[in-house]
């Protein structure tokens, strides 16, 4: 599966479910005892589970770094998505976030899930093939369409699964439920984070597409298409450090997250 650093998990997810939690009311949690929040990484849905839930919860990821932040919400177990180390029926709410676009085989993880589930499975899974992204730079838009299709065309697994996850779950034999959407909103305004800053940078030295360049060039993209993307991109990283110096510079990303769930 791909990993992510406590870094990118925590920027990627800050400010997640701050705003409504409306889209979690399926799940409910006031009503659970034991739930499992599978690839909980550092905790960030684990957190608001806890705060909502009447009952445990319990955090479980392969990586025991990322465990050592989610530690800080709540008990955790290291684990396999594929192979936990539960016994049947442990929890009554077994879910996860951003999981299931990672893997190859989401299937066989929604089985597994159903496997130590004795009621319900939630997944929260994000269509980034339907990002949205409005700047101040007017190439900022373009570019990072043309890297996301490039991305998506290249990476082995399907991280559009967003609102198709209810087949995954028809798929491993579970009943769906529901499925409802939250968009998640990042916005990069004055004055500026250290990490918007990063960011900036990273746009501007074209380390970040460079991160990319493997998974971009397994899909249609050629090097000299990949070559030339990044000379504007690094580009149009610099018009956005030099709005950031006179704090112009203006982001706002819409991700569309869907919350499906089904019974075991």
């Amino acid at each position: 599966m791909r990993e992510f650093s406590e870094d990118y998990l925590e920027r990627t997810r800050e400010g997640m479910w701050d705003d409504s939690r409306r889209a979690l009311e399926p799940l409910a949690l006031g009503s659970r005892e034991r739930v499992l929040d599978v690839g909980c990484g550092t905790g960030e849905l684990s957190r608001v589970l806890a705060a909502e839930s009447a009952g445990e919860v319990v955090g479980c990821d392969a990586d025991p770094a990322l465990l050592e932040r989610a530690r800080e919400h709540v008990p955790v177990v290291a684990g396999d998505a594929l192979r936990l180390p539960f016994p049947d029926d442990a929890f009554d709410l077994v879910v996860c976030q951003a999981l299931l676009i990672n893997l190859p085989d989401p299937e066989a993880a929604i089985r597994e899930f159903a496997r130590v589930s004795s009621d319900l499975v939630a997944a929260v899974e994000p269509d980034n093939g339907a990002v949205a992204v409005d700047s101040s730079v007017p190439s900022e838009e373009r570019l990072e369409d043309r890297a996301r299709r490039a991305y998506l065309e290249g990476v082995g697994t399907d991280v559009a699964l967003g609102a198709d996850a209810c087949d995954a779950f028809d798929e491993a034999g579970l009943e769906v439920l529901e499925t409802r959407r939250y968009d998640h909103e990042r916005t990069i305004e004055p004055p500026y984070g250290d990490a918007a800053l990063t960011i900036a940078q990273r746009k501007a030295t074209g380390a970040g597409l460079a991160d990319d360049r493997e998974t971009m060039l397994e899909g249609e993209m050629s090097g000299e298409e990949y070559d030339a993307l990044r000379s504007e991109w690094r580009s149009m990283g610099r018009d956005v450090i030099e709005q950031m110096e006179d704090r112009s510079y203006r982001r706002r990303e819409e991700i569309p997250f869907f919350v499906t769930v089904g019974r075991a």
